[in-house]
């Protein structure tokens, strides 16, 4: 009997406890919330995100989440973070900067009913949140996107809501999904969780987890002044005091002479543009220490100086990476905009006109006392050239390419002077320039003179059938290609075997060298497959 009393009133006691305990953790957690959720340490809270996000996106593009113990800490922080920013305040959905995501119902305080979204609402925001080109950059929340949610531009996390184990891994896991130049997630601690995040390190590490997944900002502060002491070396003896003091002319007209500097250096500029790429990486994970703002400047300036380096050719893509950098260098405040700035003019020459290889502008890159950025700025000049008639003169461009390849290399290799080299790539620009004029002195159209570019590199045909039979060659080709190809005909064997075909057959029939046809044909295919193409776009 009281054995089975025992049995009976034994579980009855583990409930109750179980029902204190409960008890005192929700008072608790009441009593902490209460605190953490105080006005006063609200707006303190609101002011240094506001202050740290903005100088976050000075360094890194990419957006922000806000955990909080309670929903009402969630409506009130986000109300004292529109009284410092209104214009990031929307009541639409699809507009605003910031929003908070929870879900609730009628009966909950009228000031949290603007917050309280249907499934269908809170994943339209989940998926503006998710496109990096939108502008809804912050979110406040208290459980909802903390599991499953995948954002990789999102980068920064503010923590204020006590966290422990998985789900604090899972937490901070929102910010460290790889995203184009973002070196990593921050995660900015208002609680103290540093213990606890150890901790779940080190269960996250127990059951299999590999790679490094915290880095101290001191760390990061650490590799970002190694990083930028590397720079500084490599501008040693260079006066760049007026990036800080000039005017934003005198800023630009810096660059010129900052590449001349890195150009001049034996693997300068690869160096450079290793170590600059490095340190903006630690740098987008320091800011805003006050570390990272006190050597903004001079990053603003590296940055500056390593993309001008890389800047491609007139007509190359830049990639959505280079792109964002772009626009990050321009709304910089590193140069505050005081007026229209010439860029030619602040870096010594006139505007250029419409044809970038006309006489007076080469004439004015000749003249330019940077000889190492001016023999850059050519090559860069003749690439963009080359890459043009690619799409249309594939012989030409190869030869051309093949011109430009050859002076390069000797000039890396130390065989001839900057000076000398520079001549070499003028006079290949103006070959460049007097090859548009060899069509009209034909009398041959552009996409005539390829072909004829094409049968003309046998120097026997030449010689043997003369300029008007290859330009009446050229004339048929064009024609016989024109009503052949296909938007697919590069793929359909049959096509391509009936148009070799016809190839042989117009050069056999004016005259052209046997033991030179098999040749001239397959050229003669190659520019068919780069004018189909084009006119494929037109």
């Amino acid at each position: 009997m009281v054995e089975s009393v025992g049995r009976a009133r034994f579980p009855d006691e583990i409930e109750v406890e179980e029902i204190e305990r409960k008890g005192r953790l929700k008072t608790k957690w009441a009593q902490l919330e209460a605190v953490v959720g105080a006005e006063k340490r609200l707006k303190l809270i609101a002011r240094d995100i506001v202050e740290h996000f903005e100088r976050r996106l000075e360094a890194l593009e990419g957006k922000a989440m806000i955990v909080c113990m309670s929903r009402r800490i969630c409506v009130e922080l986000y109300n004292e973070i529109v009284l410092l920013r209104p214009e990031w305040h929307h009541e639409d959905d699809d507009k605003g900067q910031i929003k908070v995501v929870m879900t609730g119902s009628a009966a909950d305080p009228t000031d949290w009913q603007p917050h309280i979204r249907d499934k269908r609402r809170r994943e339209a925001l989940a998926n503006r949140f998710r496109d990096p080109r939108d502008p809804f950059r912050i979110v406040i929340v208290r459980d909802m996107w903390l599991t499953g949610f995948d954002c990789p531009s999102l980068h920064t996390m503010y923590v204020d809501k006590p966290m422990r184990g998985h789900g604090l891994m899972q937490a901070i896991a929102r910010v460290n999904r790889v995203f184009r130049d973002k070196p990593g997630g921050l995660v900015v601690d208002y609680l103290g969780l540093a213990h606890e995040l150890k901790a779940a390190l080190a269960t996250y590490t127990e059951s299999g987890g590999t790679g490094r997944t915290a880095l101290d900002q001191k760390e990061a502060v650490a590799v970002m002044l190694e990083k930028y002491e590397v720079c500084c070396d490599l501008f040693h003896g260079f006066d760049r005091s007026k990036w800080s003091t000039g005017t934003p002319q005198e800023r630009l007209a810096l660059l010129p002479a900052a590449q001349e500097h890195i150009l001049a250096q034996e693997n300068g500029k690869e160096r450079l543009l290793q170590a600059a790429r490095e340190l903006s990486k630690a740098f987008a994970l320091a800011v805003p220490h006050e570390e990272a703002l006190r050597i903004r400047d001079d990053v603003a300036f590296l940055q500056a100086v390593a993309a001008a380096l890389v800047k491609r050719a007139p007509g190359a893509p830049r990639t959505e990476e280079e792109l964002d950098h772009a626009i990050r260098q321009i709304v910089s405040k590193a140069i505050a905009p005081e007026g229209v700035v010439d860029l030619f003019a602040a870096a010594g020459l006139k505007k250029p006109d419409i044809s970038i290889l006309s006489d007076e502008f080469l004439a004015e890159v000749r003249g330019m006392p940077q000889r190492n950025l001016a023999v850059e700025l050519l090559r860069k000049l003749l690439e963009g050239e080359i890459k043009t008639r690619r799409r249309k003169n594939l012989v030409q461009a190869r030869s051309f390419a093949e011109m430009l390849e050859q002076a390069i290399r000797r000039y890396q290799n130390r065989a001839i002077e900057a000076a000398q080299v520079i001549e070499e790539l003028i006079g290949l620009a103006r070959d460049m320039r007097e090859a548009n004029a060899r069509g009209e002195k034909l009398g041959l159209s552009e996409e005539e003179l390829a072909f004829y570019d094409a049968l003309e590199t046998n120097d026997s045909a030449v010689n043997v059938l003369g300029e008007p039979t290859l330009a009446q060659i050229a004339r048929e080709l064009v024609e016989t290609v024109r009503r052949n190809v296909t938007i697919d005909w590069t793929l359909r064997e049959t096509v391509r075997a009936q148009l070799r075909v016809q190839v042989k057959r117009i050069l056999r029939k004016h005259g052209y060298p046997p033991d030179k046809q098999e040749k001239a044909t397959q050229t003669v295919l190659e520019q068919a497959e780069v004018l189909s193409a084009e006119w494929a776009v037109a």
